[in-house]
């Protein structure tokens, strides 16, 4: 230890210079000014897939950003080497506020949120009607999901030469949501696809499914070879004769006013420990001034609820009521109940 005496002056006392490496921290963020906007087509193991332009960026995300992490669908702001060009990588320093956060957990009891798809208009569920056998549960649950993100669900029935939509369609009519049936033969000939790029039009719009319903072989015919090219290679395995998508993919979609089709892995489960019960009902306009008289907190299924009188005064029609409940207490059973 340095010994400077009893009055040391500034010029006793030494001060170590900065070295490389050990320079002092700052809260003080760089503006980025220079920043290009980009859009997230994919992820992968750290690495963002972004469009900037009409050139497609490999990129990671910078320090400064923390654990926000972006994900497909996100709108970037980015830096760096924007070339496109083979080995080259920028950095992506701002995320956008984002419009609608499509959210699932692994089941009802882990609170870990895993994020889908963020900017979204759109939620496509796609269900085959036979081989494999169509789940209920797993509709209503991306039904609540959708309706918790702020997004326009659409049901897409697949393998109508298997088995009829008659029965499907009846039990989710009084819920309003457009729909689409499509047979194995219009889905390989363009028909279905004609059909489905209709609803799609001018709209981002996340598909969700669980595996062997025809999604990705749907996503395959509504986004051509061609227009895959313009966001670089598809991001799929091919093994064993399935065609099966391993991560989230934004795709252009080629119609009148563009859009995007988001294709996302097959899921087996899709938990809500995320959903506030409170925002489903949102999805029902015509019940919402049926709940000024419930009680605080009421889960609009109890005997004190408001609800029931207000139908039974004919203000709305009970099956809607009955579909309210349904889609609510699936946050309280498991999908193949």
């Amino acid at each position: 230890m340095r010994r400077y005496g009893k009055n040391p002056d500034e010029d006793d006392i030494r001060v170590r210079p900065n070295r490389k490496g050990n320079r002092p921290r700052t809260n003080i963020r760089p503006k980025h000014e220079d920043a290009s906007e980009g859009m997230v087509l994919t992820v992968d193991r750290g690495r963002l897939t972004c469009l900037v332009g009409d050139r497609t960026v490999t990129a990671m995300k910078a320090r400064e950003l923390g654990r926000k992490a972006a994900v497909v669908g996100d709108r970037v702001m980015i830096v760096g080497d924007l070339s496109g060009d083979k080995d080259t990588l920028a950095r992506i320093v701002r995320i956008s506020e984002r419009t609608s956060v499509l959210r699932r957990t692994a089941d009802d009891d882990d609170p870990f949120e895993r994020v889908i798809v963020a900017n979204a208009d759109q939620l496509a569920i796609v269900t085959a009607l036979a081989d494999p056998e169509p789940r209920p549960r797993m509709i209503d649950r991306c039904l609540v999901a959708a309706y918790d993100a702020g997004l326009s669900p659409l049901l897409v029935l697949t393998k109508s030469d298997l088995a009829p939509a008659d029965e499907l369609l009846e039990m989710y009519g009084t819920l309003g949501v457009p729909h689409v049936v499509t047979s194995r033969e219009e889905l390989y000939n363009g028909d279905a696809a004609d059909r489905v790029r209709e609803q799609l039009d001018g709209k981002a719009t996340a598909f969700v499914g669980h595996s062997g319903v025809g999604k990705t072989t749907l996503v395959n015919a509504l986004v051509p070879e061609d227009q895959r090219r313009i966001t670089g290679h598809v991001n799929a395995v091919t093994g064993r004769g399935r065609h099966t998508t391993t991560s989230a993919l934004a795709l252009p979609l080629a119609s009148e006013h563009g859009g995007w089709v988001i294709d996302t892995p097959g899921v087996r489960s899709f938990g809500l420990h995320h959903v506030d019960p409170s925002r489903v009902i949102l999805a029902f306009p015509d019940l919402v001034p049926g709940t000024e008289n419930c009680p605080r907190a009421c889960s609009h299924d109890e005997a004190e609820c408001a609800l029931d009188a207000w139908v039974a005064e004919g203000h709305a029609d009970p099956a809607r009521l009955y579909s309210l409940r349904r889609l609510l207490a699936t946050r309280e059973r498991h999908e193949g109940d």
